[in-house]
């Protein structure tokens, strides 16, 4: 169950991103229930490759960009959610999901937009009662 509350919030982030940032798009219908059920399951996949790059290869680009990350007093973590961002817009045009960023700017820009959805629904619905 936490796997698909996770992959639905991570769904939302990147779908606000997709409407908020002008640079970053899924191809396709643009209006209408056609845009639903055309931008569904790749919204899904484009999710769960932002988890797995999230999961596996931040960490290590984290690891190794220590220096810079202190240097910048953390704003060097931008730049790498960035091009986290850009990386799984990458790895979606090898499977031909339709998923688009068009530059660093925009990338920098949803993937903060992603992080602000991310922990508003963590903070109001993922909550632990105990």
């Amino acid at each position: 169950m936490r796997f698909v509350t996770w992959l639905s919030s991570t769904a939302a982030g990147v779908a606000a991103a997709t409407w908020l940032v002008s640079g970053i798009y899924f191809t396709g219908p643009s209006s209408g229930w056609d845009e639903v059920t055309h931008k569904l399951v790749p919204l899904l996949l484009v999710s769960l490759i932002l988890g797995v790059v999230s999961s596996f290869v931040k960490p290590v680009v984290t690891f190794f960009s220590i220096p810079f990350i202190i240097l910048t007093l953390g704003l060097f973590l931008l730049v790498i959610n960035a091009l986290m961002l850009m990386f799984t817009a990458w790895i979606a045009g090898l499977f031909d999901l339709g998923f688009h960023v068009t530059g660093f700017w925009p990338a920098v820009l949803g993937s903060i937009v992603i992080t602000l959805v991310n922990w508003a629904i963590g903070a109001t619905l993922l909550r632990d009662d105990d």
